[in-house]
């Protein structure tokens, strides 16, 4: 799929502005760290700013492509599944997006999967922050 293949290489160049037109308008990101997705084309982009300035050496290491169910409609779809690893603030982590695309080849919802459970914790806590600094999340109440 060649919106795959594009998104990869914005992802991997750091290129924001080339990921705007991979996304449907109502594009879902479903990530690790939230329990909700994150949805719409404008929030999606607003994380993805958010991202690439959080995963430190992240790198695509392979594709595998079919069909899978989406959580928003249950319906099956076309899928890939970039596997990929990286860092985030100082620890490893391995991780999976699944890419799954409308009848234009747009991506309609996205899923993120990490591990460990430390990255996951490192990670929504560098995404937070990053989000917050951004406008994008309300600061954290203070305890």
């Amino acid at each position: 799929m060649e919106t795959a293949e594009r998104f990869r290489a914005a992802v991997e160049k750091r290129d924001l502005a080339a990921l705007e037109g991979l996304f449907t308008e109502d594009v879902r990101l479903y990530s690790p760290v939230k329990f909700v997705p994150f949805e719409g084309r404008a929030m999606v982009l607003g994380l993805f700013g958010v991202l690439v300035r959080t995963f430190e050496d992240l790198r695509y290491v392979g594709r595998f492509e079919g069909t899978a169910e989406t959580s928003a409609d249950g319906e099956e779809a076309p899928s890939v599944i970039l596997p990929f690893r990286a860092t985030v603030g100082g620890k490893q982590i391995h991780g999976i997006d699944l890419l799954q695309f409308d009848e234009d080849g747009l991506i309609k919802e996205f899923t993120v999967m990490v591990r460990p459970q430390s990255a996951v914790h490192a990670l929504g806590q560098a995404v937070l922050a990053g989000l917050v600094e951004d406008g994008l999340a309300p600061a954290p109440a203070e305890r």
